[in-house]
């Protein structure tokens, strides 16, 4: 590894994530400010990748890690207390925070992402005067990376929260998956507006769209599908003593649907049943989506189960490996902008290489200076 300066002054190593966050607007009155934001930011990823969950964990790997810090930038006056850092971070605009994360992420990925899954969570542990924060996040399936993030409003939901993080995002030439609180007209057709396609799934919360499309699929399956185009494909898992069959099946005559729903961009319907073997117990389920490709099922089948990796390889790590769960972060904008840099923190232990895991990982960073200062340089 390239040797890095030491002391205040030198030359420093060259960071590129700090470039995209370069236009983040700072509150703070210029002449007051002893900590530089560039510092500030550069302080919190580092002590979060190390491990830290908590402003007051941040401030301490400070007072530890100054020698470290300063192989990057001045640190001058040392680093801000938790109290500081709380002030500072709340007072943040989350908007322009997610934007500048966008730009960034997007330069990291460098290429496009076949699929975007986008789903909300929780913080619970956010909970103060006002609700707890809940996040719609976008995920990269293949590269396993978040994409982008936004708030959703008190008094608000995903609905409204959704298009607003599909503005923000390049999806051109993706698919894009939603579970059912995503399954809107307007979601549709913003996706299909922005040249993507989309894979929403498709539950009671469109009227009478659902019954239509299980009645229909039901009567075609009685008749062996006599009267429709479709496509089939078959796939058995089996582990733990679970043994899971998915039969998909892409039913492309939907203009009869179209002519009672006009939907944006539909060319076919999805039914996927699954039969569940457990301990004997056998557990069966046939669920919809609406779709805007024109795929067979067995590209299909991959894509939809393709939608669960923002449940088992973001919310679950966010969950475990960050704590995210247990997070009391609560002022103004402090939650969202904290979940943000949780979030760089996932996407830059995700690129290193290694086959340690996550938690590893992070374990390693807090051990090894020149490893934690290769994550962040590299």
């Amino acid at each position: 590894m390239e040797e890095l300066a030491t002391t205040p002054g030198a030359g420093y190593a060259t960071l590129v994530f700090l470039e995209y966050f370069e236009d983040l607007p700072d509150p703070r009155q210029r002449g007051k400010v002893m900590y530089p934001l560039d510092e500030v930011l550069l302080l919190a990823l580092l002590a979060v990748l190390a491990g830290a969950e908590t402003f007051v964990d941040i401030a301490r790997f400070g007072t530890k890690k100054l020698p470290l810090l300063r192989r990057f930038r001045p640190f001058l006056d040392g680093t801000p207390s938790h109290d500081h850092l709380g002030d500072i971070f709340a007072s943040l605009d989350a908007e322009q925070f997610q934007r500048c994360f966008v730009a960034w992420v997007t330069a990291l990925t460098g290429a496009p992402a076949e699929v975007i899954a986008i789903d909300g969570k929780t913080s619970r542990r956010s909970k103060g005067a006002n609700a707890a924060i809940h996040m719609v996040s976008a995920f990269a399936a293949r590269q396993r990376l978040v994409l982008g993030q936004v708030k959703v409003a008190e008094k608000s939901n995903e609905i409204i929260a959704i298009p607003k993080l599909l503005d923000r995002l390049a999806i051109e030439g993706a698919i894009v998956t939603i579970d059912a609180m995503g399954c809107q007209r307007d979601i549709a057709q913003k996706i299909v507006d922005k040249k993507a396609d989309y894979v929403l799934a498709l539950k009671g919360n469109q009227g009478t769209l659902r019954e239509d499309v299980e009645l229909f699929a039901t009567e075609q399956k009685g008749r062996r599908f006599a009267d429709s185009k479709i496509s089939q494909d078959t796939t058995v898992d089996g582990d733990h003593g679970r043994i899971e069959t998915r039969e998909t099946t892409v039913l492309q005559n939907v203009d009869w649907l179209q002519e009672r729903h006009n939907w944006p961009g539909l060319k076919a319907v999805v039914m996927v049943e699954s039969t569940r073997e457990i301990q004997g117990k056998i557990e069966k389920e046939t669920r919809f989506y609406l779709t805007s490709l024109v795929m067979v099922a067995t590209l299909m089948g991959p894509v939809i189960r393709s939608h669960w990796a923002i449940e088992n390889s973001l919310h679950w790590v966010m969950g475990i490996v960050f704590r995210d769960d247990e997070c009391r972060v609560r002022t103004e904008n402090a939650p969202a902008n904290f979940t943000t840099i949780k979030h760089m923190a996932h996407n830059l232990i995700r690129k290193t290489p290694g086959k340690d895991s996550l938690r590893l990982k992070r374990k390693v960073a807090a051990w090894d200076d020149d490893f934690l200062a290769s994550i962040i340089s590299a």
